[in-house]
């Protein structure tokens, strides 16, 4: 048994939980090593405190799942048979009459949770997210070194993307080129929407890019991030084409200026709120505040928006091993869009940066 199920199966133990039944792609693959997108077949890990667990998925893939290294029991079934009578034969055979179960209330949807309810129809539902979220929070040394690799690729993601930066080129145009030479890399899959958002488009805190073409005097928004072995990497970076004025150069200061100050905030025993507010603080007493409206940053790992949350009302302690995003922005409209975001990964001293593309103003002639 893996040291991450044994984790989880301590915690069942302290709270009388009898079996958790996961079916996240993130969580299954963090607790069994097994990485799937089943689309709208079900994928389930079903966790017991001493009995062997059960991983389920489609029949079709029980191969790949014995050759990704699970070597516990595998439920397959096909696409004519009912998973759900499976599941419940498969349980009973090592419990009956569960009274308490974990789930992951904020994936499992309503068909979901009322056929498995069914099953078990006087059991108590609790949730396991927070404890999910808190295990995967913790990086180990391994991890750590996969997505120092997917950092050091969004940094060459950015570089070729301000290297393609030219009067007249779309948005979609420079997307296109950033994509490409990942592709050339190796890389298959990117984090999330590559964004590449000009001028006015970049005051979208998400937006969409498109056709719009880069000009002179334009702030360039680039947010990305690549997945090396199903972890992510997430960088912003806001580059000026050609002379900016006054005002925006102000903002692009201003960013800089708080997400260097969270930087420095992070530190083993310091809180979420604490590093949020040393950053909301300096763009609020420069006058933007109400234009940061979203919170300075998130978890970073198996998905590129994990446990926790960095807001300023988030009391959780900062630990070492922890990996997470400080990105905070201004968003102007008609006037400028700004961000700054780098990836961190906290150590007994305080906070290494693992994206490294520089983040003073550069102006690209």
């Amino acid at each position: 048994m893996n040291q991450r199920l044994k984790k989880l199966q301590s915690w069942m133990k302290e709270n009388e939980i009898e079996v958790s039944f996961l079916t996240s792609t993130e969580n299954v693959f963090y607790l069994s090593g097994y990485y799937t997108d089943p689309h709208e077949r079900l994928l389930a890990l079903a966790v017991f405190q001493e009995k062997e667990p059960i991983l389920v998925c489609p029949g079709m893939e029980v191969l790949d799942a014995k050759r990704s290294g699970w070597d516990h029991e595998i439920l397959g079934y096909s696409d004519i048979e009912n998973p759900w009578e499976l599941i419940l034969t498969s349980i009973n055979k090592r419990m009956k009459g569960i009274l308490k179960a974990a789930i992951e209330k904020e994936h499992m949807n309503v068909e979901r949770y009322e056929q498995f309810s069914m099953l078990f129809p006087k059991a108590l539902f609790v949730s396991a997210d927070e404890k999910l979220g808190k295990l995967r929070m913790i990086k180990d040394a391994k991890e750590l070194k996969i997505i120092e690799e997917a950092c050091a690729l969004a940094d060459y993601a950015v570089e070729v993307g301000v290297s393609e930066i030219k009067e007249g080129k779309t948005e979609l145009e420079v997307l296109n080129a950033i994509e490409y030479a990942l592709k050339l890399k190796g890389v298959t899959e990117m984090s999330f929407a590559t964004m590449v958002l000009t001028g006015a488009n970049a005051a979208s805190p998400h937006g969409t890019p498109g056709s719009t073409k880069i000009q002179k005097g334009d702030l360039v928004l680039f947010d990305l991030g690549v997945v090396v072995d199903r972890y992510c990497s997430d960088i912003t970076r806001t580059v000026a084409y050609g002379d900016i004025n006054d005002k925006q150069k102000e903002i692009y200061d201003t960013v800089l200026k708080a997400q260097l100050a969270a930087i420095d905030a992070s530190k083993p025993g310091a809180t979420a709120a604490e590093v949020d507010l040393s950053s909301r603080r300096i763009i609020t007493d420069a006058g933007y505040g109400d234009y940061f409206p979203h919170r300075l940053g998130h978890g970073l790992g198996i998905g590129v928006h994990e446990y926790p949350s960095l807001t300023e009302t988030n009391q959780l302690i900062l630990e070492e091993g922890m990996v997470y995003t400080i990105e905070p922005g201004i968003y102007v409209p008609d006037v400028a869009g700004v961000r700054i975001e780098d990836d961190l990964f906290m150590t007994s001293d305080g906070a290494k940066i693992l994206t490294k593309f520089p983040k003073t103003l550069q102006i690209i002639k």
